[in-house]
């Protein structure tokens, strides 16, 4: 990174940081100065306007995104061809851990990007020019189908939308929905043993593997 995209990085966490612990009511300049421990007015100096700092947050919240799904994307079979193969059983056990991982990730070291996440979400609904971050669905969407085409899914264009619908709503459940009061501890075994066992049951609905 440059300086400043650095400097931009730097003020995007820390105004992550706010929206997960206040909301939109806590995102301000002065606090993300304060938060980000920089000489009062140089968010103002870098993101001049409340739009240009939203839309910061925005984009370090897909730049994150895509770096924890690259590290969880499935597992490569080292016996495979290098043409694209029907998944079997063991490629969705495979998967189903790395998306129950990913997941458990996002409601511990990754909670306050997911908190954040939902508030720009909100806020997009009333500010069309914040939607980028819908674009996290759509690259998810686009996987998803390729995968249960590959599983010999019935309509994979359908049911990858729906298994993507699926995911986004266990994520929120655990973390903000009734789920959170009797689902096993964030971060433990427990929790990513009974993530994978919905993610999974999901994919074998989905592709009766």
């Amino acid at each position: 990174m440059s300086g400043r995209a650095d400097r931009v990085a730097l003020l995007a966490d820390a105004a992550i940081a706010l929206l997960a612990g206040g909301g939109m009511r806590a995102l301000t300049h002065r606090a993300v100065d304060a938060r980000a421990g920089v000489p009062l007015g140089t968010t103002s100096a870098y993101l001049r306007t409340r739009q240009a700092l939203i839309e910061a947050v925005v984009r370090r919240l897909v730049e994150l995104d895509r770096i924890d799904l690259a590290a969880h994307a499935l597992p490569a079979d080292p016996a495979a061809p290098a043409t694209a193969r029907r998944l079997d059983a063991a490629d969705l056990d495979r998967l189903a851990t790395g998306i129950a991982e990913l997941l458990d990730r996002w409601l511990t070291a990754g909670r306050d990007r997911t908190l954040a996440r939902y508030a720009c979400l909100l806020e997009a609904v009333h500010r069309p020019e914040l939607r980028r971050i819908l674009e996290h669905g759509t690259v998810l969407r686009v996987q998803a189908r390729d995968l249960l085409a590959q599983a010999g899914a019935a309509d994979p264009r359908q049911q990858g939308d729906q298994f993507v619908a699926f995911v986004d709503g266990l994520l929120f459940d655990r973390l903000v929905g009734a789920g959170a009061l009797g689902a096993p501890p964030p971060g433990s075994p427990a929790s990513r043993a009974d993530l994978r066992a919905g993610v999974r049951a999901a994919l074998r609905a989905f592709t009766g593997t």
